[in-house]
């Protein structure tokens, strides 16, 4: 799949900002006043300018308010819905600790919730494409609650809770990666099945279906070579993961505690974007891609 930026960008930050949002609202003693303000507006830019992003990709961007109107069939859908859901309640529970000083509990439990819920229904999004066999799986909603969760704990200062996270996380990705590799495989897809013809034997293509460039092309095929792809896999672990534990094990600081952020957003920058370049189509098939 063709890796857009506004795409990698959306599942990144809203993700990250999302995961702030949630410890934020299960916290028993949150902070108050400035420094609650502080942290809910870095969740709060990071979400809104994710999902913002998200509108880049879109063929017409002036029609994404049909986007609430799917919720019973279209994963998507049910994202914009409980995405502005989630935002809202944490507004009002942001609200009450800015200005007032109050904790409203359930407020809190109910934006937690409603913020992981966003996560999973973008998760959804790619999880229930059984065109793509390295998404269909259930190991994808897992890895982008896993992520949202432990770069919100980092997001938040929580440092033993984002070690434990962060390790968990990168359990789950490398394990993504790893039975990704087979999937497609063994979906038993090729090019025979894609063409109907191979109860008559091994099917190559002779020649591409056509010689120009054209939309499947270029948003469904992109082929990665291995071997730079095992680079970056490693380049995203070094990145989100090796990095930020080794600053966090370390006596803390505040200097330290940013590089831990930053290292890992690069991180998962990288990750995501292998996500989608990785992520064969099977449409590809058609094209001699694999």
């Amino acid at each position: 799949m063709h890796p857009a930026p506004s795409i990698i960008a959306f599942t990144t930050f809203s993700g990250l900002g999302l995961g702030l949002l949630f410890w934020l609202g299960i916290d028993p003693t949150p902070p108050t006043g400035w420094i609650a303000f502080v942290f809910f507006l870095i969740g709060y830019v990071m979400a809104v300018g994710g999902l913002m992003s998200s509108a880049l990709h879109l063929g017409h961007p002036e029609r994404a308010l049909k986007a609430f109107s799917q919720w019973r069939t279209s994963w998507l859908s049910r994202e914009a819905c409980c995405a502005v859901a989630a935002l809202v309640v944490m507004g009002i529970y942001a609200a009450g600790l800015v200005f007032f000083g109050v904790t409203l509990v359930p407020l809190g439990w109910l934006g937690a919730l409603l913020s992981l819920g966003t996560v999973f229904t973008t998760s959804m999004i790619y999880t229930q494409l059984r065109t793509v066999p390295r998404w269909f799986t259930p190991l994808t909603p897992a890895l982008f609650l896993a992520l949202s969760l432990a770069g919100g704990a980092l997001l938040a200062g929580r440092v033993s809770i984002a070690l434990a996270l962060l390790l968990a996380a990168g359990a789950v990705q490398v394990i993504w990666w790893v039975t990704g590799d087979r999937r497609l495989a063994a979906s038993g897809t090729d090019i025979g099945t894609a063409t109907g013809l191979g109860s008559r034997g091994a099917v190559r293509a002779f020649e591409p279906p056509h010689t120009g460039s054209n939309y499947l092309m270029r948003e469904m095929v992109f082929v990665v070579g291995r071997r730079h792809g095992m680079k970056l896999r490693i380049i995203a672990l070094i990145l989100m993961l090796v990095l930020p534990v080794l600053a966090l094990l370390l006596p803390f600081g505040h200097g330290l505690a940013v590089i831990a952020v930053l290292c890992h957003i690069a991180g998962v920058l990288v990750a995501r974007w292998l996500f989608f370049a990785e992520a064969e189509h099977v449409v590809g098939l058609y094209y001699g891609a694999r």
